[in-house]
């Protein structure tokens, strides 16, 4: 089974965040609030780590879906640049999330393209509250067909994922 998970805003914030409401991380990101572009710094949100693993020690493949990018801006008027790039993977390991690939998008790729390339089982995904809504999710883009065959799960941005169920199976039927 494999499960395409977003990165920030799904697994992972900055670490002004750490303490503060939902609410509060939304209007931080908003005004682009202390070290929401400090990359480098963001730590998991609540027990996301352990949750993959238990998906991860029951067979899931985890790919991670990255908003960091060398060719657009984030979140601001910066470019992350390759170099950029490796942060996320920094902190991957630095938590212990479980291995996977990290997806950045190239220039002129969109994250639904990525997804449509991997055609996971299951999509884990925020609301894209703090930027435009659900009309700026992934899985909002996905091709019918293709869409048809990926089970999305839609989270609060900054909701983590502690939620939703530790087993695979409970997971894929989550929501019916």
């Amino acid at each position: 089974m494999k499960i395409l998970v977003f990165l920030q805003g799904t697994l992972i914030m900055h670490k002004s965040a750490v303490g503060k409401t939902r609410e509060e991380i939304i209007e931080q990101v908003k005004a682009q609030g202390e070290s929401v572009r400090d990359f480098s710094s963001y730590v998991p949100i609540r027990n996301a780590v352990e949750k993959l693993n238990k998906w991860a020690k029951q067979g899931a493949e985890i790919f991670y879906l990255s908003a960091l990018t060398e060719d657009k801006k984030v979140r601001g008027d910066e470019i992350v640049g390759e170099e950029g790039l490796k942060v996320d993977q920094e902190i991957l390991d630095k938590y212990s999330f479980p291995k996977g690939k990290i997806y950045h998008r190239r220039k002129d790729e969109s994250y639904a393209q990525i997804a449509e390339k991997i055609v996971p089982d299951i999509l884990i995904e925020d609301d894209c509250e703090s930027i435009g809504g659900a009309k700026e999710m992934t899985i909002t883009f996905i091709k019918p067909g293709v869409k048809r065959r990926i089970k999305s799960i839609a989270i609060k941005e900054f909701g983590g994922i502690d939620h939703l169920p530790s087993d695979l199976s409970e997971l894929l039927n989550y929501g019916n």
